[in-house]
């Protein structure tokens, strides 16, 4: 579908909402925070004792919080586009690698990104932050569905790097130490110049991926160095925009949620979890989800649960009051009642990719790793010869979350079952994985 044919279906679904608009209570506001290359471990409420995130920990107290929530990639770009069209990254052509100024890669024009799918229904939808699903203008967020953008094109790690308002160059090359108050203080103003309509605002962070900046007034403050002190700054801009909503009456209208794109790179904590950005053991893909909706999601609700930001697009547009669409798959779920009933996941199973390859699958308490990365080799536990094949390690994800000790010998039956997932996901979504293992009897 072309640009032309997505902007006649938003311009009809927006006169055939009109009327129904009319009729309907105010629609729910959507913040949705993300950090970049947070680890699980980086928050107080998550268990950190060096970082200190007053801001997020009250946010959990007085929301929902859910501990075993992942990204649909362990890298950037994948993790972006996944979160944004409720689609595992395998179906967006994105997984070969990041988005970089030296290639081609970015988010397809004929994908429907939340904000796409929130204009016709009345939205005004903004991007402050790291965009990272193509570097170009022709291929920036407003091209996406999004009214407002201020941010960078790509990692900081990455030149030119190179600061936009609209599609306008303003600063090159960026000054790294204010982004992250610039970004906060541009959300503040969308969300007073928006309080009488609906709005998405996506706050997409550029840190604390490397390198690291910070500005004189949160330098030298966290017990954790310059890595700490970048988070806590998040952690203030987190508190100026749940301050903004109260100054402003909007706590109840609204929905915020606070995640990362994947695990910590070089610093950071992935807390319990085994491994790092870049791999798909828990610890690269296992990430923090904070939600707080007020007089809607309970305070204080944790869940472990199984879900993954896949799951924002379907919940979000639900919400709004849209329909899914139906040409294309939509692999997220709606998981609003995990996070005002504290209800099961409503996944039977979830995929775990290093790029088009599913490395593990999430089943209930169940893990089952099918492979891995060691130095420059990718082993698999696939050869019948080996200690591990050829049915890989299966882990009890909440007993051991570590990834410590397998039971694929205690429970063959388990194996057998996320087998018979890992050969539909693989049939479903053209995974390259392990082809030799799906071709053996059970």
């Amino acid at each position: 579908m072309g640009r032309l044919a997505k902007l006649f279906l938003l311009l009809l679904g927006a006169s055939l909402f009109a009327g129904a608009q009319a009729q309907q209570a105010r629609q729910p506001n959507f913040i949705v925070i993300m950090a970049d290359d947070l680890g699980y471990g980086d928050l107080g409420v998550y268990g950190s004792k060096l970082i200190k995130t007053p801001n997020l920990d009250l946010m959990a107290l007085q929301g929902a919080r859910l501990d075993s929530f992942y990204s649909s990639a362990n890298v950037c770009t994948a993790a972006r586009g996944g979160l944004l069209t409720g689609r595992y990254p395998i179906r967006l052509d994105i997984v070969s690698d990041v988005a970089r100024p030296t290639n081609d890669v970015h988010l397809a024009d004929e994908e429907l990104s939340i904000a796409e799918a929130l204009k016709p229904l009345g939205y005004q939808t903004a991007l402050f932050g790291k965009w990272h699903l193509g570097s170009r203008l022709e291929w920036s967020p407003l091209t996406q569905g999004f009214d407002e953008y201020f941010g960078v094109l790509h990692s900081n790690d990455m030149t030119p790097l190179e600061l936009y308002r609209q599609d306008q160059m303003i600063e090159n090359p960026v000054n790294q130490n204010t982004l992250t108050q610039r970004y906060t203080q541009e959300a503040v103003r969308f969300i007073e110049d928006n309080q009488d309509e609906p709005f998405f605002l996506y706050m997409p962070h550029t840190f604390p991926h490397v390198p690291l900046y910070v500005s004189n007034e949160f330098s030298g403050q966290s017990e954790a160095g310059l890595y700490g002190d970048v988070v806590e700054t998040i952690d203030w801009s987190v508190g100026q925009i749940l301050a903004t909503l109260d100054r402003l009456g909007l706590e109840e209208d609204t929905l915020v949620i606070f995640t990362s794109d994947n695990g910590p790179w070089f610093e950071g904590s992935p807390g319990p979890y085994r491994d790092r950005k870049g791999s798909s053991w828990e610890g690269g893909q296992r990430v923090p989800f904070i939600a707080k909706w007020p007089d809607t999601i309970p305070g204080g609700l944790v869940s472990n649960e199984p879900a993954m930001n896949i799951d924002i697009f379907p919940t979000l547009i639900k919400l709004a009051g849209g329909d899914l669409p139906t040409d294309r798959p939509i692999d997220g779920k709606d998981i609003l009642p995990m996070l005002v009933d504290g209800a099961a996941s409503p996944h039977e199973a979830l995929f775990l990719f290093d790029r088009d390859r599913i490395a593990g699958v999430r089943s209930g308490q169940w893990k089952l790793v099918v492979e891995s990365q060691y130095r420059a080799a990718v082993p698999s536990f696939d050869n019948p010869d080996s200690y591990y094949g050829p049915n890989g390690l299966l882990f009890d994800v909440r007993r051991d979350p570590s990834e410590t000790y397998s039971y694929t010998r205690e429970y063959p039956e388990v194996v057998a079952r996320m087998r018979e997932y890992l050969i539909e996901g693989q049939n479903n979504l053209g995974s390259t994985v392990l082809e030799n293992m799906w071709n053996r009897p059970n």
